[in-house]
């Protein structure tokens, strides 16, 4: 097993990507401290770990509120003794205009994006560095990449981009390794409500991808299990698009010109 009896920590655990890369791990040995702001998803995730014979740890936090991410960390040390693995994945995304989104709309956008990744690794880091091993893995986005809307939870997540590749440069020397993610559009729970509204929508995205779908949790999970596991011990600062191909090009320019 990749994880063998490594202890991680998964924010925004209770669904979507998040509780595919809990799944995930725990399937590879890991205990999995599954972090939620709604404590009732976060058990619904360790549950499903527990049934196939994991172990894992509900906890719930808002990762915005630097107290509450420092009950978490203690509460996951004085469970299993240290963590091995955080996984930066809590997030949320308002608002699309800057015209009118306001001023706490923006705040809340940042800080549980980015100050929510900075304030959970603040909480672990130390003990990472003391034992000379550690491995961060962040889940932004290719909003932070490229402008695709969504103002706020973009920026945030291009900070979050930079937050790594800085993460990975000034801690390397210690043995702790960080690295982020950039999904594509994934069809998770976020997007019910647009789905109730135009149930063809994934079709429509797909139109854009080169591989002809967007993805599913799954595909962010087993990226984020390469990169924290030993299989990636010499990549950090790595910036990995998981986006069937949506950031090699414009896809759907390049088949207008083919067609002409």
């Amino acid at each position: 097993m990749k994880l063998q009896d490594r202890v991680a920590v998964v924010t925004g655990g209770g669904s979507g990507i998040g509780q595919a890369t809990a799944l995930r791990f725990a399937r590879e040995g890991a205990k999995v401290a599954v972090v939620d702001l709604r404590r009732s998803r976060a058990e619904e995730t360790a549950a499903l770990i527990t049934a196939f014979g994991g172990e894992a740890l509900a906890v719930d936090a808002d990762v915005a509120a630097a107290a509450t991410v420092e009950a978490m960390a203690q509460a996951v040390a004085a469970q299993w003794g240290q963590i091995d693995i955080l996984v930066n994945n809590a997030a949320i995304s308002q608002g699309d205009d800057v015209r009118t989104i306001d001023e706490a709309t923006w705040d809340r956008n940042l800080a549980v994006v980015l100050k929510g990744a900075f304030l959970c690794t603040k909480a672990v880091i130390d003990g990472m560095i003391a034992r000379r091993s550690g491995a961060i893995v962040n889940i932004a986005s290719v909003n932070g990449l490229t402008g695709l809307g969504e103002e706020p939870y973009s920026a945030a997540k291009a900070g979050l981009i930079n937050l790594t590749q800085n993460l990975a440069i000034k801690y390397g020397q210690y043995g702790v390794r960080a690295n982020v993610i950039c999904p594509g559009t994934v069809r998770t729970p976020i997007w019910a409500e647009r789905v109730a509204q135009d149930p063809q929508i994934f079709d429509k995205l797909a139109a854009w991808y080169p591989l002809g779908r967007v993805g599913e949790a799954e595909d962010i999970a087993n990226a984020a299990l390469f990169l924290a596991s030993d299989e990636a011990s010499w990549i950090t600062g790595a910036v990995l698009n998981v986006d069937g191909g949506l950031m090699a090009g414009n896809y759907g320019m390049a088949r207008g010109l083919q067609a002409e």
